[in-house]
């Protein structure tokens, strides 16, 4: 929807750039850019103009003038919250939902964070009481970096506005680079906090004000599964009505709503909801020139089937090559998911014809979407086994040479899960660490950002702990921080029905016997889908977003990657003779590195653009700059 940044000043500080903050912002909302600067605090806003699009300006203020507001998402239930509002006496100037926003904080204060229905990041100044309050949504769908000092609170839906603000730069955290080499991006969970990518938790509110020393964080939302044992029928057909309810509020808006379509049966159930209320929907999809990895003909059977239009484009490697600068500066961290690409350009797609889209992002946490999560049935027989005979069984295996089939296998049974699952996403092992890394000296420990999480999740069986994992590691972390970035870097907002709190709350009680069942993953969403999806669909393998990098690193990117290793000012921190070492065996099909390589030139890149060049990227933007008075 919008960006926002602010900060609450406990010295005297210099004046915003403002120019600057417009342009690092100017992305996030080109259609309007207004700020708020007075002795205590400086708010700007950029708006991309969803609701109410004449009025609606922010930063906006409370009718009492004591509350002031920066917001950036949607809050589904505003219709139903405002005319609540509107019984219990209060006066509306605008009909979108910041102000509904600003009235719920002035009649029910922090707890109004419980009545809201949506994906949001806000932050409100209390203008008596010269305290902030700021709130996420429950999964992160929106950011919120922030940064305190003894200057004051700095806060931004981007971390490259926070230095424009007066926060200090941060530098390169080792810390946080070890957990990037494993995981593909950086996580942030109640065990482990970055220094250099400090963010808001999902889930999580704080208040900062001159009392305090600092800001004081707490959870608001806490993810829990407990399942029920009503029949496959029944709760088939609650999550199809949770499902229906949650797209008719995502359709809400003022202007034109299309949808991502990939094939598969996530996008595929969304837009046949969303085709109930909008019947000219509009739809997008990428795809690649190599065979086996595009859906474009698979969309396009779907959209005919369900009677929308299908917009594609395919992707070439020239195009990516010219244009992953550009991607990585508006991931904002380091994140090496190749599906990053695809979302940069569907998103490409979708803005030249829509300015929202809805897409399915979380399905496959909330329903057991992925295969991995079949394994810890796979690997049961390996629990029966007594302890110092499956210690002899993974000493034995270990002593097998790679690639000798069943290795893993053996290796990954007699591996606890807790040590063996860090999310979909495992890169680098400790061993090639201590080969990539300059600085290998001091370990981090991946089990640092995810024993917290398996603490909290004991009582549930292993397929369901990876599922929680993955809800509060690789969801936030890669996958909508992804979806977020990469729609708003073509000015278009991304909503996510399947994250929808009511949807969650069904999905929640589901035993996991009926979404890994059948030889199938989500068999309740497929069952729940099967009345509004045609059978081509319904029985559909899961290809995701599906990208060549192996043969492209192979090949069109051999000496493309070559030049930014050895361009790249990274020796610090990476061992460059290694990534090329990698590159050349890649490069001879001696072995596949090419996830390893990715997450490696990624960060190189990111340090290019974001510490070897970080002052010469604006690009100048003139439109006008309002006060809001």
């Amino acid at each position: 929807m919008c960006g926002f940044c602010g900060r609450v000043k406990r010295t005297y500080m210099d004046s915003v750039d403002l120019h600057r903050v417009e342009e690092r912002m100017h992305h996030r909302g080109p259609d309007d850019f207004r700020y708020v600067q007075d002795s205590d605090i400086d708010f700007c806003f950029s708006r991309l103009s969803i609701q109410d699009l004449s009025n609606a300006h922010q930063p906006m203020q409370s009718l009492s003038k004591q509350y002031l507001i920066v917001f950036n998402g949607e809050i589904y239930n505003y219709v139903e919250l405002r005319q609540s509002l509107i019984e219990e006496g209060y006066y509306f100037q605008t009909e979108g939902d910041t102000e509904v926003l600003l009235a719920l904080y002035e009649v029910y204060g922090k707890q109004m964070i419980y009545q809201l229905r949506g994906m949001f990041a806000f932050a409100i100044w209390d203008r008596v009481e010269r305290e902030l309050f700021a709130a996420r949504d429950p999964f992160g769908i929106k950011p919120f970096y922030y940064d305190e000092n003894e200057a004051g609170f700095f806060f931004s839906s981007e971390r490259k506005c926070l230095p424009l603000l007066g926060a200090e730069h941060k530098a390169v955290d080792k810390e946080a680079l070890h957990h990037y080499l494993t995981f593909q991006y950086i996580p942030s969970t109640d065990g482990y906090t970055d220094a250099a990518f400090q963010q808001l938790k999902p889930g999580h509110c704080l208040t900062y004000s001159f009392d305090l020393e600092k800001a004081h964080v707490e959870r608001y939302f806490q993810a829990q599964f407990c399942s029920s044992v009503e029949g496959t029928k029944n709760v088939a057909t609650t999550l199809q009505q949770a499902l229906q309810s949650s797209v008719s509020v995502h359709m809400r808006s003022d202007v034109s709503v299309g949808a991502f379509l990939s094939g598969g049966i996530d996008s595929s159930t969304i837009v046949a909801l969303a085709k109930e209320h909008h019947p000219n929907l509009q739809t997008f999809t990428v795809g690649f020139e190599r065979e086996g990895y595009s859906e474009i003909e698979l969309a396009k059977e779907t959209a005919d089937h369900l009677g929308v239009d299908n917009h594609s484009y395919i992707i070439t490697a020239q195009e990516v090559m010219n244009e992953m600068e550009n991607i990585v500066y508006h991931l904002d961290e380091p994140i090496a998911d190749p599906a990053a690409i695809p979302n940069y350009f569907v998103s490409r797609l979708a803005s030249q014809h829509v300015k929202v889209v809805l897409s399915g992002e979380g399905a496959d946490e909330l329903f057991a979407g992925y295969e991995i999560y079949k394994e810890p049935n796979a690997l049961k027989g390996f629990g029966y086994l007594p302890r110092r005979l499956n210690h002899w069984v993974q000493w034995l295996a270990r002593q097998l040479p790679e690639g000798i089939k069943g290795r893993n296998y053996l290796i990954r049974g007699t591996t606890p899960l807790a040590e063996r699952y860090v999310g979909n996403a495992k890169i680098f092992n400790l061993e090639e660490k201590e080969l990539l890394l300059a600085d290998a000296g001091c370990i981090y420990p991946y089990t640092n950002v995810t024993k917290p999480l398996y603490d909290q999740a004991l009582q549930w069986d292993d397929s369901t702990q990876m599922q929680y994992i993955d809800l509060h590691t690789w969801l936030p972390g890669d996958i909508l921080t992804v979806a977020d970035r990469m729609s708003m870097a073509h000015s278009i907002e991304l909503r996510v029905p399947f994250l929808d709190q009511q949807v969650f709350e069904v999905a929640s009680m589901i035993p996991q016997s009926m979404k890994l069942t059948a030889g199938t993953t989500k068999f309740i969403l497929r069952e729940a889908a099967k009345d509004i999806l045609p059978e081509a669909v319904f029985n559909r393998k899961k290809l995701g977003f599906p990208v060549p990098i192996r043969h492209w690193l192979q090949n069109e990117m051999y000496e493309w990657v070559q030049s930014i290793v050895h361009r790249s000012n990274t020796d610090m921190f990476i061992n460059k003779s290694y990534v090329l070492s990698l590159l050349d065996e890649h490069a001879k099909g001696m072995a596949n590195h090419s996830r390893k390589l990715w997450t490696a030139v990624t960060f190189m890149i990111w340090h290019r653009v974001f510490e070897e060049e970080r002052t010469s990227r604006e690009v100048l933007v003139s439109r006008p700059i309002h006060a809001v008075l």
